[in-house]
């Protein structure tokens, strides 16, 4: 004979039985194989809103950036060596937004990757030399900036076509030399041995960096904005200098004209 003890246990089981089998099961991102990536257990709803926004910023950096390069090389009367400089930065953005966001959208989103090891690392390759071209050519465009407006008289001499296409050659280069390199050759992952293997599983593309390219990672970033701060910082300077030189001739014109008048 049950005592109202055994039914309050075992009614206790009974709720934590069903707790048990109705709490969601963990997604897999290949169900049928063992080492296989956790997939984020989003519902319907908010997956579809993030793939909206994601999908809205990929769709927006293809077609502006595409728009800016159709747009200085269809007119001629845009054909200058700085914006040369920003056709190339167009076209730097312009590759993010078509090999590189949509996949990452995939990405971030399900937190699987299905588009295979080989184009994980090409992917991996591209978004990082796409991303510091872009930062190099803000630079250079920054410098551009400040030849024209500290010394406009000499700046068609002294920023020519040779010298924009040295610069995007630069940009260009420097980030794709780098980037390959570096993962290509496994630079990135010396001293992470055990950790890369811990984490590895199917579905999965993550890119391990040690200390040392950590480093030089921050310097190629940090030195570039360094260069865009302390040149814009000088740009607002001379451009509050000359408006208060045109200020004062402002008032001087007047009261000249005033006198003339009183004359």
């Amino acid at each position: 004979m049950a005592t109202d003890d055994d039914s309050f246990l075992w009614d206790e089981d009974s709720i934590l039985s069903r707790d048990l089998f109705s709490a969601p099961s963990v997604q897999l991102c290949y169900e049928n194989l063992n080492r296989s990536c956790v997939r984020n257990p989003y519902s319907p709803g908010p997956r579809l809103i993030l793939y909206a926004v994601f999908g809205f910023g990929a769709v927006l950096a293809v077609c502006g950036n595409l728009l800016v390069m159709m747009s200085i090389l269809h007119f001629r009367q845009l054909h200058s060596p700085a914006n040369f400089l920003v056709a190339s930065l167009a076209c730097a953005d312009f590759l993010v937004g078509l090999t590189v966001m949509p996949f990452s959208t995939v990405r971030s989103v399900e937190s699987c990757w299905y588009f295979g090891d080989s184009y994980c690392k090409l992917h991996s390759c591209f978004d990082v030399s796409f991303c510091y071209s872009s930062i190099f050519h803000l630079c250079f465009i920054s410098v551009d900036r400040y030849i024209a407006v500290s010394d406009p008289l000499l700046y068609p001499t002294r920023f020519t076509a040779s010298v924009s296409g040295k610069c995007i050659a630069f940009s260009w280069l420097l980030s794709i030399i780098y980037s390959f390199s570096l993962l290509y050759t496994g630079a990135n992952e010396a001293g992470l041995e055990d950790l890369v293997s811990a984490l590895t599983c199917v579905g999965g593309c993550q890119v391990a960096v040690n200390q040392s390219w950590v480093f030089i990672n921050f310097l190629l970033f940090f030195i570039p904005t360094l260069v865009m701060i302390t040149v814009y910082s000088k740009i607002f300077l001379i451009a509050k200098q000359q408006a208060e030189k045109i200020e004062r001739m402002s008032d001087q014109t007047a009261k000249a004209s005033e006198s003339y008048k009183g004359c």
